[in-house]
């Protein structure tokens, strides 16, 4: 993509200010790092929970100089900027992309519906890569804003392109048909996502039978009744190809044969469409077992034919597909390296976007990336390992391990990348794996970025710390999806304090806070010193608070810049010696008042004190006050609730008057931004809900973070009348089959879950515990199961979730979280 400033102003039907500068790259998230920051142009979008404008100062200041702005923005502070103001700039990227693709000549192909259209896009590009020049969606691109990128991003000399398109609201399609113009369709099936925004599923179906308005041929199942209805009865212009084990569909499934580890599917070509192939019939297997696989197998599959690929070569490319792995995993590894596994994609966009990623992690100052070939259809190698040498320039990159022939090849144009002190080459991943030297690698973060067929999962089991069973899953889009549903619930300006104390409820400190950091938080809190030395280290920069505080650690806490709960006059003398001493002044404190929680805080009778103290002193300035409320998630307590923010209110008035200046105030915690908004004052602080746990009225909107998970090691029949684990107390009342699972309650399972208290979920079902949990293992019923050594255990996730397990036993999910070991390795997911 190549525009003039001027041409894009013209495609905008508006005048730009400044000069007419070339721009190849265009951009909406200031978080991002520009590499070619002379033709970036800044696309300042504002949505419902953050407003771009508001950074343009800083990319201004960090060298970028073109931007798209609303027309209402105040352009100051960016003299020698080259500005385009529009009405929406939501609408301009459109526009642009929109422009962008009406240049292409290549056909499109566009997938819509409720689930599998990753998966369904990533397998078509398996089975064409090798054939055609292929564009496609990263990762999962598919909204308002995702979609256009997505289109800017393709290369014009492509064969095919194949994009996404997702939406969660009427009238959003319409937009994303504008961009997107597909020639072909897939609409994968229909589900109840986003249900709640749509009248009835017809509504939804119309919706996003909208993206083919002018398509020339739709893909689909016709065992969708509804969506076959609504495509049979609509007054549309493109040719349908349907497929199903239904009444004659254009391509009809005779027969499936599950195997262990692969299906054998059965078709029928029913479709003069195909010419030749009507009436054949033909056997494909594919490598996976479930029914989501075989619905996603079987659109690409139609797809493959109406483009008239061979049976052979379908059948060859059907029989190698490889799992989608949607999702980036951040893992420990040895010597205190992070490893980020993300074999997802192999071209130049998800390098990039890995890389952005990269450049979020900030507990380590190197940075190796592992990269194999890239095995996309640009015609000039070197061409393209030139543009990955020039892409990794400003990465801060500190040593580059290329596996593959053709990095080989240009070995050269990385060698001579000053930027990047060390760089290393192997043949194959066996070469790599052979010469490695584990030592090597510490305290570093480790990006894998390898194509399929190098097996890098080979490289990433070598440098993971642990390989226990046993691991819990953080959904990283989880955390953000909670964030974002609570800043929804705040009035503007109110600021957002998370906490981040116990090692983030157990999910892990550091990963949880550079994710917060990322998302420009206010505030991260932490219960003690080391828990913020620890953030420091990790390379969090951000304001932290320390909710308590220990005297000793003064002067720690001013040596790492964290900022101290003071709760009595004791630890505010105490902690203004330690200031006067360091000649500090003006440092930031937070005055905790206990208002009926009765554990730490000033109460009403020590405000005279305390403020003589403050007005005489110069080594601190309050930053906040704040107060923790006793009760707000239960109703029953509501009046104590009020009781305490009135409270609260009274003693901040009485503070500012004295003290002479103004400070923030915060009393809600999560069930309080949700029960007593009235109550936000400056800021709030956001623990539990953070971490998917809610309230009854807002857990519909949280989303569960953590995937506690282990594996069958070993099954066994018992007959009527055994007993099973310590003290006999699992008894076999008729025949049964148990599986041992390794977790235990050293591993943070309560061994108040034993005999049926608990229960893991196996295959979908419920399998209670059985007997007493051991510490290092625990045996479940799978009795009328089917299930082998091997299979995934879910001990805590969706279902069961932490909620109920806690129910189960009496206690709080806070417990159950924070009580999960540090020996279960911890894995950090994107999209």
């Amino acid at each position: 993509m190549q525009y003039k400033l001027s041409e894009i102003a013209r495609i905008l039907g508006c005048v730009y200010v400044g000069n007419d500068t070339v721009i190849n790259h265009i951009f909406v998230d200031s978080r991002n790092r520009i590499d070619s920051i002379a033709t970036a142009l800044f696309v300042a979008i504002e949505g419902e929970r953050h407003d771009g404008h508001d950074y343009i100062e800083e990319l201004y200041a960090k060298g970028i100089r073109n931007f798209i702005v609303n027309k209402d923005f105040p352009i100051k502070n960016i003299d020698e900027g080259n500005i385009i103001a529009v009405e929406n700039t939501l609408k301009a990227i459109q526009d642009i992309a929109a422009n962008y693709r009406n240049t292409f000549s290549f056909p499109v192909l566009g997938i819509t519906g409720s689930n599998g259209k990753t998966c369904v896009k990533e397998w078509i590009y398996q089975i064409f890569h090798d054939t055609k020049t292929v564009s496609r969606s990263p990762k999962s691109y598919n909204s308002q804003t995702g979609a256009p990128l997505s289109v800017l991003m393709a290369d014009s000399a492509s064969e095919l392109g194949i994009f996404e398109a997702g939406i969660s609201l009427p009238g959003e399609m319409t937009r994303l048909e504008k961009i997107l113009q597909p020639d072909i369709g897939i609409f994968t099936n229909i589900g109840d996502a986003h249900q709640e925004n749509f009248a009835d599923v017809e509504q939804k179906i119309n919706e996003k039978l909208l993206l083919f308005d002018k398509s020339k041929l739709l893909i689909y199942c016709s065992d969708y009744h509804a969506l076959h209805k609504a495509i049979s009865e609509s007054k549309h212009h493109y040719s349908t190809f349907t497929w199903g084990y239904g009444d004659e569909p254009d391509l009809k499934i005779l027969s499936k044969t599950n195997l262990s580890n692969r299906t054998v599917i059965k078709i029928r070509v029913n479709n003069s469409i195909l010419k030749d192939n009507i009436g054949d019939e033909a056997e494909f297997a594919i490598p996976f077992s479930d029914s989501a696989s075989l619905e996603n197998a079987m659109h690409c599959i139609a797809f493959s034919l109406t483009e008239g690929l061979d049976f052979k070569l379908l059948k060859a490319n059907l029989a190698n597909l490889s799992p989608v792995a949607m999702r980036l995993e951040l893992k420990e590894g040895i010597n205190k390296c992070t490893i980020i596994n993300d074999s997802y994609n192999s071209d130049v966009n998800s390098l990039t976007i890995a890389l952005d990623f990269l450049d979020g992690l900030t507990q380590h100052r190197k940075k190796t990336l592992i990269l194999s070939d890239i095995m996309q259809s640009e015609p000039d190698e070197k061409k393209l390992y030139r543009q990955v040498s020039k892409l990794l320039q400003s990465r801060g990159i500190s040593r580059f391990i290329g596996i593959g022939k053709a990095l080989e090849r240009n070995a050269a144009y990385f060698v001579a990348n000053s930027n990047i002190p060390d760089c290393r080459f192997y043949s194959d991943t066996d070469k790599f794996l052979l010469h490695c030297n584990k030592a090597s690698f510490n305290n570093e973060a480790v990006l894998l970025k390898g194509g399929r067929q190098f097996r890098f999962e080979r490289i990433s089991r070598l440098l993971e710390f642990q390989v226990h069973q046993t691991v819990l899953e953080v959904n990283m889009n989880a955390v953000v999806n909670n964030l974002n549903y609570f800043k929804s619930r705040l009035n503007a300006g109110v600021k957002l304090m998370a906490m981040v104390k116990a090692s983030s409820y157990g999910h892990g400190s550091s990963e949880i806070a550079a994710l917060l950091q990322y998302h420009r938080v206010d505030y991260l809190a932490v219960a003690y010193t080391d828990e913020g030395v620890n953030l420091r280290e990790a390379g969090i920069t951000m304001p932290i608070v320390v909710l308590n505080t220990e005297p000793d650690n003064f002067d720690i806490m001013i040596e790492y810049q964290l900022e101290p709960e003071i709760y009595s006059l004791n630890s505010l003398i105490t902690f203004l010696k330690t200031a006067s001493g360091m000649g500090i002044n003006n440092y930031p404190a937070h005055v905790k008042v206990d208002t009926g929680m009765h554990r730490l805080g000033f109460v009403e009778d020590d405000l005279p004190e305390l403020c003589d103290v403050l007005k005489n002193s110069q080594e601190v300035k309050v930053a906040s006050v704040f107060s923790h409320l006793a009760a707000s998630d239960e109703s029953k307590h509501d009046e104590f609730t009020v009781l305490q923010i009135e409270k609260f209110k009274r003693f901040c008035d009485s503070l500012e008057k004295e003290i002479g200046y103004s400070f923030i105030k915060h009393i809600l915690n999560s069930s309080g931004i949700e029960r007593f908004p009235e109550a936000q004052f400056d800021m709030v602080r956001l623990g539990i809900g953070l971490y998917g746990v809610g309230t009854e009225e807002n857990q519909k909107y949280l989303v569960n973070i953590g995937t506690l998970s282990s594996a069958i090691v070993q099954i066994k029949h018992i007959d009527e009348g055994e007993t099973i684990g310590y003290g006999r107390r699992g008894i076999a009342s008729t025949p049964k089959t148990i599986a041992t699972i390794p977790i235990g309650y050293a591993d943070g399972l309560n061994r108040k879950l034993s005999n049926g208290k608990g229960y893991f979920t196996v295959n979908g079902k419920p399998a209670p515990i059985i007997g007493n949990i051991c510490m290092d293992a625990c045996m479940i019923d799978i009795t009328n199961i089917d299930a082998e050594e091997g299979d995934r255990v879910i001990v805590m996730g969706e279902t069961p979730s932490v909620s109920e397990i806690a129910n189960a036993i009496g206690t709080i999910p806070y417990e159950i979280l924070t009580g999960i070991s540090q020996r279960v390795k911890r894995i950090y997911i994107s999209d």
